[in-house]
């Protein structure tokens, strides 16, 4: 008897339904699913995954209420972290790796204030110009009216720029970074015994280029990037090396896969929806905005995870000190009740940073004000020479639920 394949977008009353499977993030098809939670049951237990048992919260403002109550819904490393993966134990044996996003106050401030500087707004006006000129170099060495991958030349190539740049990290070894952000971000790796096994030897490999940088550091005078900000900062130049490796992995995760997705986004709403590319072309003053409702839609991460510390209501469900509640940042970017025509990229929407991509809260992403100059900056670079992206090709997506992105996308340049 042939094995029944459950559609996608199956009606009928609302069974427990699992999101994170790899495949609906693999074929694009999670949303149906998210919009029958947000009317249904916008707080909705699955009781069973490959990650196990876990709450989802699919509705924009359930999101903020949880973000905004970081002691009863903790970010701990100690309870299981920021993913749906994770039961506050080692995974594969190996020690855990904490990062100041996976912490709970105070813990989690002093850690955060470490790297901020490097985030300011007169930090980003410094960067604007070099932003600006390397941007202007990606888009111009890229062929007209020609087939090419637009992850690989323009996306990946700008993140790991400028992620090279932020650390003081060798820029002919650039490339690794990409590598490493990667295999950091697998869940799926992560539930397999040989795959995890190489993450995490890949990971390590991570850690020794890493602490090798470190070293040089520490006997040069305080300077501008990351790694000499982690190195002489009081609240972290005691830290473990499973808390260097943990904190680097975060920035260049964060730093990466933000940014870096976003953009794979745009050839794709071009296609979709040029008339949107019209209006950016008709008034530059929508740059800012447009960046923001880019991010909004692609929504790179597609979830953060809490652990609640006690009994609690949300929703009005009872959820129990332990529990496993995941934000689908995914959801509430595309919740209807805030954003109407919520699944279309509008330019000029009205209130686009409204978005949830970077979180909400003390957690909110340190590097968002980095992430929008870039950005923004490429849309810029693109309407100034008349040129659009338009997605050409069917994409290979991230086949996971946690980021939310492409690993190539074909896509060419035309001439508007």
């Amino acid at each position: 008897m042939a094995t029944m394949v459950p559609r996608y977008d199956e009606t009928g009353p609302i069974a427990p339904v699992d999101v994170s499977r790899p495949e609906l993030w693999r074929d694009d098809r999670f949303a149906p699913l998210f919009a029958r939670l947000r009317e249904e049951d916008p707080v909705h237990h699955c009781p069973d995954s490959a990650f196990g048992p876990y709450w989802s919260v699919t509705r924009h403002q359930d999101v903020m209420h949880v973000e905004a109550l970081p002691d009863l819904y903790s970010s701990s490393f100690r309870y299981g972290g920021i993913t749906i993966l994770g039961e506050g134990k080692p995974i594969w044996g190996e020690d855990l790796l904490p990062m100041f996003i996976a912490m709970d106050r105070p813990e989690h401030s002093g850690r955060r204030r470490a790297v901020a500087p490097a985030f300011t707004p007169s930090e980003m006006e410094r960067l604007r110009g070099d932003v600006r000129r390397r941007t202007e170099e990606a888009i111009d060495a890229l062929p007209l009216d020609t087939l090419f991958d637009w992850v690989d030349r323009v996306s990946i190539e700008l993140t790991t720029q400028m992620l090279a740049i932020l650390f003081g990290f060798p820029w002919d070894e650039r490339r690794k970074l990409t590598t490493w952000s990667d295999w950091a971000g697998d869940l799926e790796a992560m539930l397999d015994p040989v795959r995890g096994r190489k993450r995490l030897d890949i990971l390590w490999e991570c850690s020794a280029r890493f602490t090798q940088l470190w070293k040089a550091r520490e006997t040069a005078p305080p300077a501008g990037d990351l790694i000499s900000m982690l190195v002489h900062s009081d609240a972290t130049r005691d830290m473990t090396p499973q808390e260097y490796l943990g904190n680097l992995i975060l920035l260049i995760v964060g730093g990466n896969d933000t940014t870096r997705n976003s953009m794979s986004a745009l050839p794709v709403v071009n296609a979709r929806w040029p008339g949107e590319w019209e209006k950016i072309a008709a008034d530059p003053a929508l740059i800012p905005n447009a960046a923001q409702e880019l991010v909004r839609w692609q929504t790179p991460l597609a979830h953060m995870r809490r652990t609640a510390t006690a009994d609690t209501e949300l929703g009005g469900k009872t959820i129990r000190a332990g529990d496993k509640v995941v934000l689908w940042y995914m959801s509430a970017n595309r919740d209807e009740s805030v954003f109407a025509e919520a699944d279309r990229f509008v330019a000029d929407r009205g209130n686009a940073r409204r978005h949830l991509a970077f979180g909400f809260g003390i957690h909110r992403c340190v590097g968002a004000r980095l992430a929008e100059l870039q950005v923004a900056t490429l849309i810029e670079v693109l309407r100034e020479r008349r040129l659009r992206p338009v997605q050409a090709g069917a994409p290979e997506r991230v086949p996971n639920c946690f980021v939310h992105g492409y690993r190539s996308l074909p896509a060419r340049l035309v001439r508007v």
